[in-house]
C-alpha cells in the first residue's frame, strides 16, 4: 500500500482512489477534502474504555454504506468484492489488501453473509425486501458481493458461509509473536439481522446418516427432519429457516405470530483471526471459514465486543489479520447455528507483542486468549489444529484445554501455585460453552480480575 504526503497538491482523481483503497487516516482526510466531505469522514481516536462505556442506544445511527459516515481509525478497509473471500480465510501465503504499522488503528466495514447466501436466493434486495427492508437500506457492498463474487467458485454445501475481509499485514509481526487485537468501537451498518437454522447443522441437527443425534429423537431434530429437502440440490428449496430480526431501541426484535421477543443487543465479531493454514490454494479444506483454529477465526466468543482485547499467536510474516461473521447478538452456545447476524463497522488497534515483553499473556504465544475490563478469558477448542478429515467436536476436550490454559495463566502470569489455582477455578471461575455449531466446538472461562489483588 502507498501513503499520501500531506504536503502534496491534492488531485481529486487520486483522492477518490485513496478513499476506495482505504489506505489511512491522512490519505482519507486528503481525499475527503478534495471531495468536499471532510467533516463527515474525519477520523477520531477511540479508547477501549470510552468505547466500552458507550450505551447500546447509539449502536445503530443510520445505514453505513461503504465509506459513508464517520471513519474512526487511522486506516479504512471496505469489503470490496475482488478482495474478500467468501467461505474461506486467508492462508499464510495470502496477499495482504492493506498494510499498517503496529499500534495503529483500522476501521473495517464487514458484510454479513445472511441475506446473500444461496439458500436465500443470493439476492439481498429481493430477500430482505420480502421482510420490509427498503432497497436504500440494503448495503451496496452486500449487493455487489452477492451478484459479482468470482474469486472462488461457490459451493453452498461445502464452503463456509462467511464473507471474510482482509488480510491486513501488520509491519514487523513474525511467527512466534502475538497479535494484540483491541476492539475499540462497533457500529451496526444496518437496522436488522438474521438468525438462521439449516438442515444438518446446529445443536439439534440430523446426522449425515439421516438419524437423530445421541440424546434426542428424530422428532426433536431441528429444523424438522420431514422438511429436509437437501436431496434436491437446489439451495432455495432446502427448506432452511431464517428468522428476520429488527434492531429497535437498542434491542433485537423477533416476531412470532402476535408476540414479540425483545432481547438486548451485544455486538461483536464472531470471526477475528490471523493466517494459520499453510495451504497454497484459496479453497483448501484447512482454510474453510467454519471451524476456529489456533489462529482464531470463527471463535464466536460473545464477550469480544467493544472494550475487549483478543490475543492471537502469529504464524505468518505480517500476521495477516482478518475479520468476518459480524454479530448483533448471540447467546452462549449459538445453538440454532447462527447468532443474530448483521453487518458491522468495527475499529481495531493492532499491536505486535514479542515473547518476553510482558505485553501479552504467556498462554497467548501458543493459544488464543482474551480479556475484558473485568475478566480474563482462557479458551479451549475441541480440535484447534484445523484438521481436514472432519473436525472433532468433543466438548470435554475443549473444556479440559480451557481449564489447562487457565491454570497456565494463573501459575505463570499471576504467580499462583497450580493446586491453589485449580481450587480457585472450581470455587469461583465460570466456564461456558462458547458454541457447538462450528465443527470444532469451544469452551471459554471467565476469571474475574477483581478476585486477584
Amino acid at each position: 500500500m502507498t501513503t499520501t504526503d500531506p504536503h502534496q497538491a491534492i488531485d481529486p482523481v487520486r483522492a477518490a482512489a485513496v478513499i476506495k483503497s482505504g489506505v489511512g487516516r491522512r490519505g482519507l482526510l486528503l481525499a475527503a477534502a478534495a471531495m468536499g466531505a471532510g467533516s463527515s469522514l474525519a477520523a477520531a481516536s477511540v479508547t477501549p474504555a470510552a468505547a466500552h462505556s458507550r450505551s447500546r442506544g447509539d449502536f445503530y445511527e443510520g445505514v453505513l454504506q461503504p465509506g459513508k459516515g464517520r471513519i474512526r481509525g487511522d486506516h479504512y478497509l471496505p469489503s470490496r468484492t475482488p478482495d474478500v473471500l467468501w467461505g474461506y480465510v486467508p492462508t499464510v501465503h495470502a496477499t495482504p489488501v492493506l498494510s499498517m504499522r503496529s499500534g495503529r488503528t483500522v476501521t473495517i466495514d464487514s458484510v454479513s453473509h445472511e441475506g446473500i447466501l444461496e439458500d436465500q436466493g443470493r439476492d439481498p434486495v429481493s430477500w430482505l425486501g420480502g421482510h420490509g427492508v427498503r432497497k436504500r437500506d440494503v448495503l451496496t457492498d452486500a449487493i455487489d458481493i452477492a451478484a459479482h463474487y468470482r474469486r472462488t467458485a461457490r459451493n453452498f454445501d461445502v464452503d463456509g458461509p462467511h464473507v471474510v475481509t482482509g488480510p491486513i499485514r501488520v509491519e514487523g509481526a513474525k511467527p512466534g509473536d502475538v497479535l494484540k487485537v483491541e476492539t475499540l468501537d462497533l457500529r451496526a451498518r444496518v437496522p436488522y439481522g438474521v438468525v438462521s437454522s439449516r438442515h444438518g447443522k446446529g445443536a439439534l441437527a440430523i446426522t449425515a446418516a439421516g438419524t437423530a443425534p445421541a440424546g434426542i429423537t428424530i422428532d426433536e431434530v431441528m429444523p424438522p427432519h420431514d422438511t429436509d429437502n437437501r436431496a434436491s440440490g437446489i439451495p432455495t428449496e432446502y427448506h432452511n429457516v431464517s428468522v428476520f430480526t429488527a434492531v429497535q431501541g437498542g434491542h433485537g426484535v423477533m416476531r412470532s405470530g402476535r408476540r414479540a421477543l425483545r432481547f438486548p443487543l451485544n455486538p461483536f465479531f464472531g470471526m477475528l483471526g490471523v493466517a494459520f493454514s499453510e495451504a497454497s490454494g484459496l479453497t483448501d479444506a484447512s482454510a474453510n471459514s467454519i471451524p476456529p483454529t489456533l489462529g482464531g477465526g470463527n471463535i464466536d466468543i460473545r464477550h469480544l465486543g467493544a472494550g475487549s482485547t483478543f490475543y492471537l499467536p502469529v504464524f505468518a510474516d505480517g500476521a495477516l489479520f482478518y475479520v468476518g461473521d459480524p454479530h448483533h447478538a448471540m447467546g452462549d452456545g449459538e445453538v440454532a447455528l447462527t447468532a443474530m447476524e448483521g453487518s458491522l463497522r468495527g475499529t481495531f488497534r493492532l499491536t505486535v507483542c514479542r515473547k518476553g515483553s510482558g505485553d501479552a499473556p504467556s498462554v497467548a504465544f501458543r493459544y488464543p486468549f482474551a480479556e475484558t475490563s473485568d475478566a480474563w478469558i482462557p479458551i479451549g477448542l475441541s480440535d484447534p489444529d484445523g484438521s481436514v478429515g472432519g473436525q472433532g467436536s468433543d466438548l470435554n476436550i475443549a473444556m479440559r484445554r480451557a481449564v489447562v490454559n487457565a491454570l497456565d495463566f494463573l501459575e505463570h502470569d499471576k504467580g499462583l501455585s497450580r493446586a491453589v489455582a485449580y481450587a480457585y477455578l472450581s470455587a469461583a471461575a465460570n466456564f461456558s460453552v462458547t458454541q457447538v455449531v462450528d465443527r470444532t466446538t469451544g469452551v471459554h472461562g471467565l476469571i474475574r480480575k477483581s478476585d486477584l489483588r
